[in-house]
């Protein structure tokens, strides 16, 4: 083993080297191709190796992370990135992200990391008060959307049992009262997974019509009880549609029922009052999940559940022990699943904080400009675009569904942008999400040249 001051002389050579490896990686990000090559792939079997039997300078380890594992990166972070609605970390993100690593919090309690979990406070408040929701919501910061939809249901499971006398927490789900659970027929895949982890079982969700964009037919919701969990959508995955929140909800609750809001990347709409009326009567929702990772470019993972009523969500989560003395003030680890838990708050503030509400507001309504001008360029150039364009999602169809795969792999593998496949109402389709702050029309018009170019090769 080296001596202390050397070996801490070491970590700090390391970070060093680090930032630098890190500032290059990130300069050059505009300009390198979008996915990585099979041959960059295939350098990743340097990483395959027996347990080292002993210890290794940090600066080599970064060295070695970097030249073998920077190349087979995908670059989210550049402006061509078009998959999975996926924002780029902001500057500020990035940034606090390098010195919330330093500063290596544990933000589940507020003795273990005062600065951690004040700022998560601080960007829970402005959270509310930028979606225009109730300021006395409860809620917590988690790995992402699932997770969050998984904490929100098992606060809303609570809550109804509470109310029919029954206390979940005490005595499980084992003979208690049945909950009623619907859901759009274009329910997200996160949703189906969280209800599953709660204990409810997809066999037993009602599953209710859509129209042609995605949208629930608020018509068509059945009769509810004051003992059922309605879950409606923010942002259809594929078309960026939303459920008809103001209806849905005056049903649910004229009948006592809990309305959970999955909006992933759609809630953030509520900023900008050029699209605020896509989201009407979200507001009115009982719960809320969302991701920071999405829309606002925060560095993965940041995920935000809410909650309206907070005493369900605690009493959902909360974790005693002989050796957890909680203060009187909010307590993250009894708002989420997790106990140990990364200090997220840090790099949410400092989105937030940078953004300010009229660059947040911008963001999402410039991103929202770049997907319609892909939309416009698609259409030019002869090929049909499935969704109405509300948003930033579009989706567009190469003609059969053998061109329209043939077309999607092969941008994937010409590197000037990524987009995926998906399938929307019988037919296959590939899935445009402009999400970062970093695309401009520059890289709009750069991916739609690739995408023109390579779909007249496939013969689309």
């Amino acid at each position: 083993m080296k001596p202390k001051q050397e070996t801490q002389r070491y970590g700090l050579d390391a970070l060093s080297f680090a930032a630098e490896r890190g500032q290059r990686y990130a300069g050059e990000i505009r300009e390198r191709r979008v996915a990585p090559t099979e041959p960059q792939i295939r350098e990743l079997s340097k990483f395959h190796e027996a347990f080292p039997e002993n210890s290794s300078d940090p600066r080599s380890v970064v060295a070695m992370l970097d030249e073998f594992g920077s190349p087979a990166t995908v670059a989210t972070a550049g402006g061509r990135y078009f998959g999975f609605v996926t924002g780029g970390a902001l500057p500020a993100s990035l940034a606090a992200s390098w010195l919330a690593s330093a500063w290596d919090q544990n933000a589940g309690l507020r003795v273990m990391s005062p600065v951690g979990v004040e700022l998560e406070d601080v960007a829970l408040g402005w959270i509310c008060e930028a979606l225009h929701l109730p300021p006395d919501c409860e809620g917590g910061l988690v790995t992402g959307a699932t997770t969050a939809n998984f904490t929100a249901l098992a606060a809303a499971r609570y809550g109804l049992l509470k109310k029919a006398g029954w206390d979940v927490a005490e005595d499980g789900m084992f003979g208690a009262p049945a909950i009623e659970v619907v859901v759009g027929a274009e329910v997200h895949a996160s949703v189906l997974k969280a209800l599953s982890l709660a204990g409810f079982g997809r066999r037993r969700v009602t599953i209710v019509e859509t129209d042609g964009q995605g949208r629930m037919r608020a018509e068509k919701l059945p009769k509810l009880s004051e003992r059922a969990i309605v879950c409606i959508q923010a942002g259809n995955v594929n078309t960026g549609s939303f459920d008809p929140a103001a209806e849905i909800c005056r049903r649910a609750h004229e009948q006592g029922a809990w309305v959970h809001a999955d909006g992933a990347f759609g809630l953030w709409a509520l900023v900008s009052p050029k699209f605020k009326h896509l989201t009407d009567g979200f507001a009115l929702a009982d719960s809320w999940a969302t991701d920071a990772h999405k829309w606002p470019n925060v560095n993965y993972d940041n995920g935000i559940v809410l909650v309206r009523d907070g005493a369900a969500l605690r009493a959902a989560m909360t974790l005693s022990a002989a050796y957890l003395e909680p203060g009187t003030r909010r307590e993250p680890m009894h708002n989420t699943p997790e106990a140990s838990r990364r200090a997220r708050g840090i790099e949410l503030w400092a989105a937030l904080k940078s953004l300010g509400r009229s660059g947040l507001c911008e963001l999402i309504e410039r991103t929202c400009s770049l997907a319609k001008r892909f939309e416009s360029g698609l259409r030019a150039a002869g090929f049909e675009v499935l969704n109405e364009v509300v948003i930033n999602q579009v989706l567009v169809s190469f003609g059969t569904a053998a061109i329209t795969r043939e077309v999607i792999r092969r941008i994937q593998e010409d590197g000037t942008c990524w987009c995926g496949v998906t399938e929307w109402q019988g037919k296959t389709a590939m899935r445009i999400s402009v999400s970062s702050w970093a695309t401009t029309e520059g890289d709009v018009d750069r991916s739609l040249e690739a995408m023109v170019r390579i779909a007249g090769v496939c013969g689309a």
